[in-house]
């Protein structure tokens, strides 16, 4: 965490949420590693390390399907006032398998993205996250077979999504991450973000997704600049699930 800190000053970053993976499926790499007690100690010692030069805030993205969640909701039920922000993601389909390369064999666009979609709208319905994670994750695992992925195919199905995202307060996540690697754009576009805007989105959180202090804060001055251009004028900021808006304009300034 330190290191993440240290990274998130040098590339003028002035409030991180460390979310790391609260992971629900046996067969994941990440599953039973998690120790809530102990990171979130770790996670105030930075508060106290950092104060004044970067604000640090309690959070965790934590796995959503359809076989998980009664795990999920034990944990939340225990946990979740202990955070200031959680990020729920879909990461396996209902079936429980994890949504990599292989998963695409023998499937249509269709067979392997509206399944998903139908498992973020249930994590939404939740209403126990404050943001939704790479909205359309399963392009970023698309193999060369399917890498002719069109955000249009899936409008009409994303459409009631956000619907329901902004009846219930919740917002999503744009992750940088494929920016620097697969599929080269954020997750999600800005295609799909304006989509969201023009039915009334507010709110929207930015993440980098990094799983090594040297990506900490890559790819956000160019997201800030994609969510003006989508008609999104703030960023959503979390203390204790409650949002507050932040101008993009003076997020702008502090990374310039």
């Amino acid at each position: 965490m330190e290191q993440s800190c240290e990274a998130a000053i040098a590339s003028g970053v002035t409030e991180i949420a460390i979310t790391d993976h609260v992971d629900h499926v046996p067969a994941d790499l990440g599953y039973g590693f998690y120790r809530p007690e102990a990171y979130l100690r770790e996670l105030d010692e930075m508060r106290e390390r950092f104060a004044g030069r970067l604000t640090v805030l309690r959070g965790a993205e934590v796995d959503y399907n359809d076989s998980t969640i009664d795990d999920v909701e034990r944990f939340l039920d225990r946990y979740r006032d202990e955070y200031d922000f959680i990020i729920g993601s879909v990461h396996y389909f209902s079936d429980g398998a994890m949504i990599f390369p292989d998963y695409f064999a023998g499937k249509s666009l269709d067979e392997v993205f509206l399944p998903y979609l139908d498992q973020v709208e249930r994590a939404v319905e939740t209403g126990w996250f404050d943001s939704i994670g790479h909205l359309d994750l399963p392009k970023r695992y698309a193999p060369k077979t399917h890498r002719d992925y069109d955000p249009l195919l899936f409008k009409a199905r994303l459409e009631p999504i956000f619907d329901r995202m902004i009846a219930k307060g919740v917002a999503f996540e744009i992750n940088t991450s494929g920016l620097r690697q697969t599929p080269r754009t954020s997750m999600p576009s800005g295609l799909v973000v304006r989509w969201y805007a023009d039915r009334g989105g507010k709110l929207i959180t930015t993440g980098s997704d990094s799983h090594a202090a040297q990506t900490v804060g890559a790819g956000i001055p160019l997201t800030l600049d994609m969510l003006q251009l989508c008609g999104i004028e703030h960023v959503a900021s979390f203390r204790k699930h409650q949002a507050s808006l932040v101008p993009v304009s003076t997020l702008q300034t502090r990374a310039a």
